[in-house]
């Protein structure tokens, strides 16, 4: 059998691993530089826009590559396809959403150092954009956010506002609402600040 064109491999590595993958890891995996990488990429993405009737499309979220299904059939899906966040991730999720677009570094005065690792981890998952701004990295919600959670915007800000709504309504407060997201966890969450000093903290006790 003859060597595969890229545009196959890729197809095949992107379907076979079940979840986004970065231009630098298609890169080391493959042997191929990144912007021979990101022109195979693209290829196949025209490809599955000309299939008719296709279910998927190749989407690059904060750039990361991965397949999904098109946004128009996701009402004619099972509840039981959509993907679960880890519950340790929602708390980070709902901060971000609530204070976007938001300082890498203010969600890590509220959560502690593992911040970090919810933030890798919900980028990687499509739900946030993070991108460089100094010496830390700026948060936004993505379409793919407001769609998990039924936000009727799409929009970041938006999003942002609607969120706030949401919180208002329940009469909590940003890190309240992040806190009883997880209960079983015992989060204590310290307050959002401008200055970047805790103000208060909310948390879930025994």
């Amino acid at each position: 059998m003859s060597e595969p064109p890229l545009t196959t491999v890729l197809e095949a590595i992107l379907f076979g691993a079940g979840r986004s993958m970065s231009l630098e890891e298609l890169s080391e995996m493959l042997g191929e530089p990144k912007g021979v990488i990101h022109v195979g990429l693209s290829n196949l993405r025209k490809r599955f826009e000309q299939r008719e009737d296709s279910a998927l499309q190749l989407t690059d979220v904060s750039g990361r590559w991965i397949f999904e299904v098109r946004p128009e059939l996701s009402s004619f899906l099972p509840e039981t396809f959509r993907a679960d966040i880890p519950p340790r991730l929602l708390p980070a999720a709902a901060l971000i959403a609530y204070h976007q677009p938001m300082q890498q570094s203010q969600l890590k005065d509220m959560l502690g150092q593992k911040a970090y690792d919810h933030v890798r981890d919900l980028a990687s998952m499509g739900l946030i954009d993070r991108r460089r701004d100094g010496l830390t990295r700026r948060l936004t919600t993505t379409r793919r956010f407001a769609e998990y959670f039924g936000c009727p915007e799409v929009e970041f800000r938006k999003v942002r506002a609607w969120f706030r709504s949401e919180a208002t309504k329940l009469g909590l407060t940003s890190a309240e609402l992040a806190a009883s997201l997880a209960p079983e966890a015992q989060m204590t969450i310290s307050e959002f600040s401008e200055g970047g000093a805790p103000e208060v903290e909310a948390g879930v006790k025994e």
